[in-house]
């Protein structure tokens, strides 16, 4: 007996030694993930600090409207209609004033015309007798989905009256079918459409007082701020590219040429936050009707760019590399139009955060345009003879073209910041570089 004790004391001591190493492998996988989770969460909130504020806010609004079930007589007033409003509040705020005034406008304006017209419907289907009125409504029901949802695939109207025209579709039906089995459809539609405009209200307030996040500052600073990613690149490609491995590190290993890789990928955001801004009301220096398309313009124009600047920057680790003597015979010039080109970018973001004419970037333009006439004057003259090896010349000639380019598209970019200097009156201030053209250490040619 003691034996077969013993026996199965081992049994269960061989399988516990077996289960526990997979038990504690999970536990340990758990904690890992969630420590992970809540690093994350820090890494989020240490981005941007704004994302903690903006849930602090939406925590106080749903709180405020919360008061409509916790405080009686507001509940006797309203009854279970008060849920509108907290489900208002959760669809409607949003991270900038414009998003949340935009969805607030869109659901209190849907709200009301498609309470009003809802109404008018069941009026008219009460006149068609109590067989006839569940076909009406039916009709109408389906006409107003119909029309409404084929509205919303034109491209204009989605961009800022989707979720209105989705609320109106949702309203519409809703009271018309609940008007079939109640017939205090006035007092339906008035507390649906007052419970909404308090939750939307309540969203806009807190959102516009409790530090504001405007979509239009984001905008502003998001263009200007991929114009000197840009601008950074190009001022350190021609040393990067020109430079022979055995010189110095790895290109890897610099981080400043990997910037402007975000730029690639910026048009949805900024169509995001340029559709938001023209919701938002007067804030500092943006008036109601800022020149926001202006601003997606000059985006457009920093992505141009951007594209050149990515197949510049393949040709910095490209496996066929042209020999130092064939590239030497270009080098200067070369840079000199990189360097000249990233030096205007920076001047042109630095004019639109503050707001200033972009003089000093005209400058830098002119010294970048005379560099490109001076490497088409040496290609013309024949740099290489007969002997050099064509594949050894097309890496350079090609980074040359791309380089051209890149002013060219610098030019574009500089005129619309002057158009946008214009419209919005942007001060002037005198260009503190010299307006002398620098050196290239090229044959002087006169410039027609």
């Amino acid at each position: 007996m003691d034996l077969e004790c013993a026996s199965q004391e081992t049994v269960k001591q061989g399988l516990l030694a077996r289960g526990w190493p997979p038990i504690k492998g999970f536990s340990k996988h758990v904690k890992t993930k969630v420590l992970e989770f809540f690093s994350l969460l820090i890494k989020l909130g240490q981005d941007d600090p704004r994302r903690v504020v903006h849930s602090l806010k939406a925590g106080l609004a749903l709180t405020l409207v919360s008061l409509f079930y916790y405080y009686q007589p507001l509940y006797k007033s309203f009854g279970v209609s008060a849920m509108w409003a907290v489900i208002t509040v959760v669809v409607v705020f949003e991270f900038s004033v414009g998003a949340t005034l935009g969805k607030g406008v869109n659901r209190g304006l849907a709200t009301l015309l498609a309470g009003g017209l809802a109404v008018a419907a069941h009026q008219l289907a009460n006149l068609s007798g109590r067989i006839g009125e569940p076909i009406v409504l039916g009709i109408f029901v389906f006409l107003q989905a119909a029309v409404s949802t084929f509205v919303r695939f034109c491209p204009q109207i989605k961009a800022r009256y989707d979720y209105g025209l989705l609320i109106f579709i949702l309203t519409f039906s809703l009271i018309s079918i609940s008007g079939f089995r109640d017939d205090e459809v006035l007092e339906l539609v008035h507390k649906r459409l007052l419970t909404v405009l308090i939750g939307g209200s309540t969203c806009v307030i807190i959102s516009v007082l409790v530090f504001p996040v405007w979509a239009g500052q984001d905008l502003h600073n998001l263009i200007a701020s991929n114009m000197e990613k840009l601008g950074i690149f190009l001022e350190g490609f021609g040393d990067e590219y020109f430079k022979m491995p055995e010189d110095g590190e790895s290109k890897e290993d610099r981080p400043f040429l990997q910037g402007y890789k975000s730029v690639l990928d910026s048009k949805t955001n900024e169509d995001a936050l340029a559709n938001f801004a023209r919701w938002e009301p007067r804030h500092g220096r943006f008036q109601f009707r800022h020149p926001w398309k202006q601003y997606l313009k000059i985006g457009a124009l920093t992505r141009k760019c951007a594209y050149r600047i990515e197949s510049l920057n393949g040709h910095l680790y490209a496996d066929i590399q042209a020999k130092r003597e064939i590239r030497s015979k270009i080098q200067e010039t070369c840079t000199t139009m990189s360097m000249e080109s990233g030096k205007a970018l920076k001047e042109l973001s630095m004019a639109i955060k503050t707001m200033v004419k972009p003089l000093a970037a005209d400058i830098h333009i002119e010294n970048s345009k005379s560099s490109v006439k001076n490497l088409d004057t040496l290609l013309k003259s024949g740099l290489w003879d007969d002997e050099t090896d064509l594949l050894e010349v097309v890496p350079v000639a090609t980074v040359a073209s791309l380089l051209i380019d890149v002013v060219t598209c610098t030019a574009e970019i500089a005129e619309s910041v002057n158009e946008l200097a214009t419209m919005l009156k942007f001060e002037v201030v005198e260009p503190t570089v010299s307006p002398e053209k620098p050196e290239t250490g090229q044959p002087k040619i006169g410039i027609s």
